[in-house]
């Protein structure tokens, strides 16, 4: 099969080639070796509009209706003209590595939108519901064109902090009636929320939403204000029937507003946080190789399993012996 050439992908993606955008995504994502190197050189030649794009994480428990409402919101940001890219990460199997990848199929008029982009990646067993190359790949969408780029988490609560580290806004969505009013939401994820929507507020369930808005306003009271400049809505919205969607966008346009300076100063802690998780991700594709075919990691192992040496002992060993793999490959 031919390689790709980067200046193709890169001249794809610039004249807004869909198809070539796709196949960059697939090679970012790709554990080859010899696609890291094609997506280096894709990343590095990638040029941005002058205008910069809205990240925007969208996070909450399944059955919240996450993917409703990401169609119902995208197809209204669409009709006031802006370009939607959905970065849906779907849950990966412990087993298989699989997974479903069902949020193209659950937005139909999204993806048949051609101001939309949807790409499902799995997570991979990634903490926060985000895949490891999440990151580049709004970068990739960034270059593409669109001007939001929203970012679905798996929202299974773990450690959302991921999603937070790389957008601009965080917003939750909860449900009424879903027992506890809290639903186990965890005071961490909802102080890291820039906004809060109760969504399915329609037919019945419009006055527990109503009532569920008034409780959550009163439980942020509680929290340290995220922001000197902004204290997170709560909306009450229907994402089936497109109601609230025009008061999401206005408060948006009004955090951005707010924010400014700290946006692009985000981003730039962002990049920090980035690049320390991508090295921490390479060590541990280098070690984990390592262990699959040396015989002395295997060896110690094998010590700790059967109680011969300390935690500790096994750590500094296994180290030690990758610090001298690295060493040998430079000799």
């Amino acid at each position: 099969m031919k390689r790709l050439d980067p200046k193709e992908v890169l001249e794809g993606i610039h004249h807004a080639d869909r198809r070539l955008l796709s196949k960059a995504i697939t090679i970012i994502e790709s554990h080859k070796f010899e696609d890291s190197k094609l997506a280096e050189s894709i990343l590095l030649g990638l040029k941005f509009p002058e205008k910069k794009s809205i990240r925007i994480g969208i996070s909450g428990i399944p059955g919240v209706g996450k993917s409703t409402f990401i169609e119902s919101f995208g197809m209204y940001l669409i009709s006031l003209g802006k370009k939607v890219a959905v970065l849906a990460v779907d849950p990966s199997s412990p087993i298989t590595g699989g997974s479903i990848l069902g949020d193209k199929t659950r937005m139909n008029k999204l993806a048949e939108n051609f101001s939309a982009f949807i790409r499902p990646s799995p997570s991979s067993g990634n903490l926060g519901g985000v895949a490891k190359k999440t990151r580049d790949t709004i970068l990739l969408c960034e270059a593409f064109g669109f001007e939001i780029i929203l970012v679905e988490t798996v929202g299974v609560g773990q450690s959302e902090v991921a999603v937070e580290n790389m957008t601009d806004l965080f917003v939750l969505l909860l449900l009424a009636n879903a027992g506890d009013e809290l639903q186990g939401i965890k005071k961490g994820i909802m102080e890291m929320a820039d906004m809060i929507l109760i969504n399915k507020a329609d037919g019945n369930n419009f006055i527990p939403a109503m009532n569920a808005k008034t409780e959550f306003e009163n439980a942020m009271r509680l929290f340290k204000p995220k922001h000197k400049f902004w204290t997170a809505p709560v909306l009450a919205i229907s994402s089936f029937e497109g109601k609230g969607l025009d008061l999401i966008w206005n408060q948006i346009e009004n955090f951005l507003i707010s924010a400014k300076e700290s946006v692009l100063e985000k981003r730039g802690r962002q990049n920090q946080i980035w690049l320390w998780t991508s090295i921490k991700n390479k060590i541990d594709s280098e070690i984990d190789a390592l262990r699959k075919s040396h015989l002395k990691i295997s060896e110690i192992e094998v010590d700790f399993q059967k109680n011969r040496i300390s935690s500790f002992k096994a750590v500094d060993l296994i180290i030690a012996e990758y610090k001298k793999n690295q060493t040998s490959e430079f000799v």
